[in-house]
């Protein structure tokens, strides 16, 4: 069966070993069958934000990014916290959007990873919400990890963790089927 709803998850930090990375690869392996999670991987390749290069065309990698937030129904996105604020490599990312608009009306949860992390959080949420995304705070929760501790294995066999996850998976849906309802989801007009 094909999926029916599309949810782009994107780790804030780079390390393939992240706590952050390894909830987003434990939340695709709990998905349900009508909804596929796809793990963004080319935030490291994206180039720092420059509005004299933001023409047409984008740079390749802002390019996929752009088409990916287009294609999908909603956004799950768990980062890290460096020095009580969101990694440069999220929000460059995210200054790559604003423009463009695409996560204009998108629904979007937040996975925080460290209890401690709350600065981070809080800012992002305050970006996505400038930006015009449909951020759902109680879609917005913290997954305590010790880093190197869990792995995807683990967080799946945990009951708590895996029933919160899936949770959140299932009212992201929820409300992205809303949005398309609405049509809220779609980027603004004479975005590219």
């Amino acid at each position: 069966m094909k999926p029916k709803y599309r949810v782009l998850a994107i780790s804030g930090s780079l390390r393939q070993v992240s706590s952050n990375a390894k909830v987003l690869r434990a939340t695709a392996a709990l998905a349900s069958e009508d909804t596929s999670v796809l793990l963004f991987s080319g935030l490291s390749s994206i180039p720092p934000f420059n509005p004299e290069l933001d023409v047409q065309p984008a740079p390749t990698a802002v390019a996929d990014l752009r088409l990916q937030l287009r294609e999908c129904d909603a956004v799950l996105i768990s980062s890290p916290e460096y020095a009580h604020g969101v990694p440069g490599v999220l929000k460059n990312a995210l200054d790559w959007i604003v423009s463009s608009g695409e996560l204009y009306g998108k629904p979007i949860a937040l996975f925080n990873t460290s209890p401690r992390a709350t600065f981070a959080q809080a800012a992002l949420a305050e970006t996505l919400t400038t930006m015009g995304a449909r951020l759902i705070s109680q879609l917005c929760i913290s997954i305590p990890m010790v880093a190197g501790e869990v792995d995807e294995r683990s967080l799946l066999l945990h009951s708590v963790t895996a029933s919160a996850v899936r949770d959140v998976l299932i009212e992201l849906v929820n409300a992205s089927s809303l949005s398309s309802e609405d049509g809220l989801n779609t980027t603004r007009k004479g975005s590219t």
